[in-house]
């Protein structure tokens, strides 16, 4: 590696063209894949549920399973994924979890589908940790909001698309042969891990090629994984993405199911309406926040967390709205801006964990977020109110848990805005001392 001593010259060595390009776009669409097999389930839960006749609480359970082995395997496939070739962890659970979507259409009953549903979670959990990270390595810090928006667009739309396909194709031709035609795409998808080159870790950070190559030199110590308890924004970012996806796994696990049982409104038609307002309000949101984030970054550091914190806040009345109104043009129209300010911390939120975290144990960092965001979010979240609408009904457990939790993952964004300026800029002090 060639030695430089500016740090901005250092910066220059990064220099997105078509390669990273290339690459992003792979990741995005593996990703697209990712929350698509994810969410088929949740356009055919009426459908599996009449069949076996299961509680709500076991339909949350099987939504549930998935989350269980995805939180679970996380930390080992960060472990691994600071250590070794990133890319091919990611190709391999792409296989994984596509494997386990299509053979989900043998199952004949609930433990069947749940085991199924858990090796999902196993292949999800190696992509999800490595792949971000990649990303990072090749885009300076400037842009990484944006980028990583291109990468996490494919929440809203895998989402959206799960909706679409899990309800028109269970409908019309049965709930199993849907998972058999979702999940077969994603062995072809794999293949494309062939065509990423792995990036250097650390190369878009600005220090010279000599600090960055001493930084690359030297072992991570146990200790500078505990401590990321005492990094105020990684803490604060962790809290605040913990109760949004607690809000957000509720929404997609129930809301088609209360439009379909409470609202009365056809299945196919709740699918589709629902995946039409996420498909919409995802690319919209996504996109907006991660563009408005690194604009405002130019002039407060504090952007990143104040975009997450106001977006989440501004989606509470519109959450309320859409449980409630009647009228269907104000119901999909408050579904649609509930989920539009949901998605607006998407780009800003991921950017900050990887912009006060060491490159050499982001991988990690990612896969302790992703287990402590799962396990205390969206893991038990659709078994609660499942849980909560055995004991009273849908309504009320759907109003006593998702509004509260975006209230409060807006309040920690934005408690974690005074912290993160000093944050990132000591990890560019780091790595120019060598830790």
């Amino acid at each position: 590696m060639t030695s430089s001593t500016s740090p901005k010259s250092a910066a220059s060595r990064v220099k997105p063209g078509r390669m990273a390009h290339a690459t992003l776009a792979i990741l995005s669409a593996m990703n697209l894949l990712n929350y698509l097999d994810r969410s088929v389930l949740n356009g055919m839960l009426p459908l599996i549920k009449e069949e076996w006749t299961l509680s709500d609480t076991k339909v949350g359970l099987v939504v549930s399973a998935f989350m269980i082995a995805y939180m679970c395997f996380s930390p080992p496939f960060g472990w691994l994924g600071d250590r070794y070739v990133r890319k091919w962890i990611a190709g391999i659970g792409v296989a994984v979890w596509s494997v386990s979507t299509a053979a989900s259409a043998l199952a004949r009953n609930f433990v069947q589908l749940f085991s199924l549903r858990m090796v999902l979670g196993v292949g999800e959990a190696s992509y999800a940790t490595v792949a971000p990270t990649i990303i990072t390595d090749l885009y300076p810090r400037q842009s990484r909001s944006k980028m990583l928006s291109f990468f996490y667009v494919a929440i809203p739309v895998g989402y959206a698309l799960g909706y679409i396909l899990g309800g028109e194709l269970g409908i019309r031709f049965g709930w199993r042969m849907a998972f058999l035609m979702v999940g077969l795409p994603g062995l072809l998808m794999a293949l494309a891990i062939f065509f990423i080159k792995e990036p250097v870790r650390g190369q878009s950070e600005e220090v010279s090629d000599a600090e960055l190559s001493q930084y690359l030199s030297t072992r991570i110590p146990l200790k500078a994984y505990g401590e990321l308890w005492f990094n105020k924004s990684y803490v604060y970012d962790t809290l605040g993405m913990i109760l949004m996806t607690f809000a957000t796994g509720g929404l997609s696990a129930w809301m088609p199911m209360y439009f379909y049982r409470v609202r009365g409104i056809e299945l196919a038609s709740a699918d589709r309406y629902i995946g039409i307002a996420t498909l919409a309000a995802g690319i919209i949101g996504t996109f907006f926040g991660g563009w408005l984030a690194d604009k405002l970054q130019t002039r407060y550091k504090s952007a990143y967390f104040t975009v997450s914190g106001v977006g989440m806040l501004l989606s509470v009345p519109f959450t309320v709205a859409a449980v409630y109104a009647h009228a269907p043009l104000l119901c999909w129209l408050s579904v649609f801006c509930a989920e539009f300010f949901l998605f607006l911390n998407t780009g800003p939120a991921n950017a900050i964990l990887i912009n006060v975290t060491m490159p050499k144990m982001r991988v990690t960092a990612f896969s302790i977020n992703i287990f402590l965001i799962h396990a205390l979010g969206d893991v038990f979240s659709p078994t609660v109110i499942g849980h909560v609408s055995d004991k009273t009904n849908l309504l009320f457990a759907l109003l006593i848990t998702m509004p509260v939790a975006m209230a409060l993952s807006g309040v920690f964004y934005l408690m974690g805005a005074r912290h993160v300026a000093a944050d990132t800029d000591r990890v560019v002090e780091r790595m120019k001392s060598g830790e």
